[in-house]
């Protein structure tokens, strides 16, 4: 009996023994200085994973090492998993709350999870530890700007340079809020096509009143033309409407009395947003001279870093068939949706894309062969109000009125455009 005790005894000094020896294995024993470094070097290679079960070892024997759990919240932000990060943060800022690095981190955490009051009322708390900081004012300004408040933004953004009144960040960000505050906009466009054989050249000019609404912009335009020693006149109308989240339209009315445009033409086309920066439309044009031609259309677009790539085909039955067109397009943007430098590449005849270059017949004729490349330049002015471009297209198209021979033009365009409020 003593015996079959001492076996049981034993036998839970060894388990025990066991349990806390694997208890031991598993806490860190190292240099977390090195491994640290070590976990901030896999997560910036996307090794996130790995980087944050580094993490989580150092942290099981320095717990309060703050710089640690301030990254790993942080990696958590990158992943989307904004409230693992909010938990993290929390934990730090309670203990140290002079620490900004994560009061940064913590409010673009709230920020990046589309929560911006949220943000505003972190960002308040931090304000208090470090009042008129230049870094928290700015995440105020665009917490502010998120929450439909572009007035308070500016607001915020004017604390900033009051104090430092040579911060770019603030006098860019200024500039960027007075942008999106000036609802209207004028703009005149002037164009001219030098061809290589047949027709004289042919001039455009365009003038444009835009105005912001909250249910989308609406854009009035009077455009001139002299074609063939005549002059004509085209009133037209583009409405872009907001529908739902990631959904719009696009509508097109245009009347003249001329025939140098069509007597009338409309068209719409509703554009949605997908994941992965894609956006997706389809829609229609009609061009009513004595015949009426139909234009179907589509595109397919992605916007990738400050880079945009686009594609959009044409179809337009005739009696001849059915023509099939398409152009690419690719933008580089800089600092913003004004300033980029585009390059568009066209393939086929289109009614919609070469509608300056057809007459009231151009239905018979949709089987012409037509190349164009076309580059432009857009800039802005350093307070964003002005803003100009340049075009520079070069086409090769077959005569419509003798297939089979090709002549040459050579487009140039020059526009400007003022904002205002």
């Amino acid at each position: 009996m003593m015996a079959k005790i001492i076996i049981k005894l034993t036998f839970l000094v060894v388990f025990f023994g066991s349990f806390q020896m694997s208890g031991q294995e598993i806490k860190f024993d190292g240099d977390p200085d090195a491994s640290f470094e070590n976990a901030r070097n896999l997560a910036f290679n996307l090794q996130r994973k790995q980087a944050q079960d580094t993490l989580l070892f150092i942290l099981t024997k320095y717990p309060d090492y703050h710089d640690i759990r301030s990254f790993l919240a942080t990696t958590y932000s990158w992943d989307g998993e904004y409230k693992k990060a909010r938990k993290e943060f929390n934990y730090v800022l309670e203990k140290d709350k002079e620490n900004k690095p994560t009061w940064i981190a913590a409010i673009k955490n709230e920020l990046w999870a589309d929560l911006p009051y949220a943000a505003i009322d972190m960002t308040n708390n931090a304000l208090k530890t470090f009042p008129d900081d230049s870094e928290l004012l700015l995440l105020k300004a665009s917490a502010q700007e998120n929450t439909n408040n572009p007035l308070e933004a500016l607001s915020t953004i004017e604390l900033v340079l009051e104090k430092n009144p040579d911060d770019q960040k603030a006098k860019d960000y200024k500039a960027t809020l007075n942008n999106g505050l000036s609802r209207n906009a004028i703009g005149i466009t002037a164009s001219v096509d030098l061809y290589s054989d047949v027709f004289d050249p042919m001039q455009y000019y365009a003038l444009m009143y835009r105005r912001q609404t909250k249910y989308g912009s609406i854009i009035g335009r009077v455009n001139y033309n002299r074609r063939f020693n005549e002059n004509g006149l085209q009133y037209e109308v583009d409405l872009y409407p907001k529908i739902a989240k990631g959904l719009y339209a696009y509508v097109n009315v245009g009347i003249a009395n001329t025939f140098l445009f069509p007597d009338v033409k409309y068209g719409a086309e509703l554009f949605k947003s997908l994941p992965k920066s894609f956006e997706v439309s389809l829609g229609f044009r009609t061009l009513k001279y004595s015949t009426t031609t139909n234009i179907y259309t589509g595109s397919i677009g992605w916007y990738t870093g400050n880079s945009y790539l686009s594609f959009r085909p044409y179809f337009t039955p005739g009696e001849t068939g059915t023509s099939k067109s398409g152009t690419f397009t690719y933008r580089k943007y800089r600092s913003d949706a004004d300033n980029y430098l585009g390059v568009a590449v066209s393939v086929g005849f289109s009614p919609e894309i070469n509608q300056f270059n057809i007459n009231e017949n151009a239905a018979k004729f949709v089987d012409l062969e037509s190349q164009r490349i076309n580059m432009g330049y857009y800039f802005t002015s350093a307070n964003k109000q002005n803003a100009w471009g340049a075009q520079f297209a070069v086409s090769h198209q077959e005569i419509i009125f003798d297939q089979g021979n090709f002549f040459w033009i050579y487009s140039l365009a020059l526009s400007w455009e003022l904002k205002f409020k």
